[in-house]
């Protein structure tokens, strides 16, 4: 269909039904990517405590890596939804090209910068010494792939806010075949270790990247035409401001997994490991329902952006309550099967399943409530409520976890470090609840104006 014909079937077709449209083909991609990211660990767990360590670390600099690319990637794609929803696709096309491109140049830097600085980067990131030569080999090929990475991201939110996810999930989906399929016969195969692990997750980038370079060239998907770049600071800071809860959240995970590393050092290479299971496994569990919220976003976009309020609220509350029920289902059943799951791991070291075991199980008690502080996070970004949705997305892993992480470890050890994340959860929503219903409450007065002017 044309950006016209789009538009009207997102305006006017049952949020329900168009939110799970939405929504089935981003699962699988949020699934699917979780699930290859779990699968350096698992192979890395076949080997030493140590690689498995050094994936925990540098998955901090992969976070960072990543929040550039959803800063850009989330930042035009708020704005394209808006902007299309309004009928206007000269900017929509204007803000898809640049914000790829942006993403791109600090995907380069990113590689510049950390290969120069690659031994001090990796302590920072919370290497011990013994842990330091895996991480090295992992963090230098993963920098390489840094510019892939960024721009893949840009173009699979903006595929994904123009309602196209169906294009985004093929680039993401055979990029991960790929790098679950790389992963055995390059680390073992090959006997190239950890150095494999981190060339699998390059290559298949590359060809999520390509392949969501093809999507963008189907009719109905905004082309990335570089003679309608827009480098002026104008263009920057709408899509910094779209993307800047994206930046908080992603880049403030990476800072948490850094803290966490740094929090659990002092008690050895055992609870490094166990911590990054735990962290792998809750990113899956959460997966499913982030996805069923990005399914979410587009719709909210284009129907806020066309004024259609009572349609933003309907599918907002739609979604909150499919998400509770979901991930009570998940909660409970990751309770019981934790040991089993931290077994898929790193089986037959006591020492590592104690820490993931009782630390799985404490997150499971908040898992529940990122339903709405997930969703509340993407509704306000989605419209453009930039202030309110940076602080909602600064909540869970900055402002509370930050703090909680080490006055915990600190007072309370090993212990303090398996409770902060379920004790930020709760903090979180208590600011989440406030920030999201006075928005309804905004959108319901403005709804009230409109029909009585009308």
């Amino acid at each position: 269909m044309n950006q016209e014909q789009k538009q009207i079937y997102m305006t006017t077709k049952p949020v329900e039904k168009l939110v799970c449209k939405m929504a089935i083909p981003t699962i699988i991609s949020m699934l699917v990517t979780t699930f290859y990211n779990m699968v350096d660990t698992f192979f890395m767990g076949k080997i030493n405590n140590q690689a498995t360590g050094a994936v925990g670390i540098v998955f901090s600099m992969m976070a960072i890596i990543q929040a550039l690319g959803f800063t850009f990637g989330h930042g035009s794609g708020v704005y394209i939804s808006r902007e299309l929803g309004k009928k206007e696709v000269e900017k929509a096309e204007r803000i898809a090209v640049t914000g790829f491109v942006y993403s791109f140049i600090c995907g380069v830097l990113v590689t510049v910068l950390g290969l120069l600085f690659l031994e001090p980067l990796a302590y920072a990131l919370g290497s011990t010494d013994t842990i330091l030569p895996y991480a090295k080999d992992y963090l230098r090929i993963i920098l390489i792939g840094a510019p892939i990475m960024t721009s893949s991201l840009v173009l699979n939110n903006q595929l994904r806010y123009q309602g196209n996810a169906v294009y985004a999930m093929v680039g993401i989906v055979a990029g991960a075949i790929i790098n679950i399929g790389l992963d055995p016969l390059f680390i073992f195969v090959f006997d190239w270790g950890i150095t494999g692990a981190a060339l699998a997750t390059v290559i298949s980038q590359a060809v999520s990247f390509a392949l969501l370079i093809v999507g963008t060239t189907k009719k109905g998907n905004l082309h990335i035409n570089f003679k309608k770049l827009d480098m002026r600071i104008y263009s920057l800071v709408i899509i910094v401001k779209g993307g800047l809860p994206s930046l908080f959240r992603q880049g403030l995970a990476s800072i948490a997994s850094i803290s966490l590393n740094h929090a659990a050092g002092p008690y050895g290479d055992e609870v490094i490991a166990g911590m990054t299971i735990v962290s792998r496994v809750m990113m899956f569990t959460n997966s499913a329902m982030i996805g069923f919220g990005q399914g979410f976003q587009p719709v909210c976009g284009f129907n806020y952006g066309a004024g259609l309020y009572k349609r933003v609220k309907k599918a907002f509350y739609f979604c909150v309550k499919v998400s509770f029920i979901f991930l009570v289902i998940i909660a409970v059943l990751s309770s019981i099967f934790a040991p089993f799951l931290v077994e898929l791991f790193r089986k037959g070291d006591e020492a590592v399943k104690e820490v993931a075991v009782a630390a799985l199980r404490y997150n499971c008690i908040t898992l529940p409530l990122n339903s709405w502080i997930v969703l509340t996070n993407m509704m306000l970004q989605s419209a453009g409520k930039a202030f309110s949705a940076t602080l909602a997305a600064a909540a869970r892993q900055g402002i509370f976890y930050l703090p909680i992480v080490w006055v915990f470890a600190s007072n309370f050890g090993i212990l303090g470090i398996e409770l902060a994340q379920p004790a930020a959860d709760i903090c979180t929503l208590l600011l989440s609840v406030p920030l999201s219903l006075k928005f309804l409450h905004e959108i319901t007065m403005k709804e009230k104006r409109e029909m009585t002017n009308h």
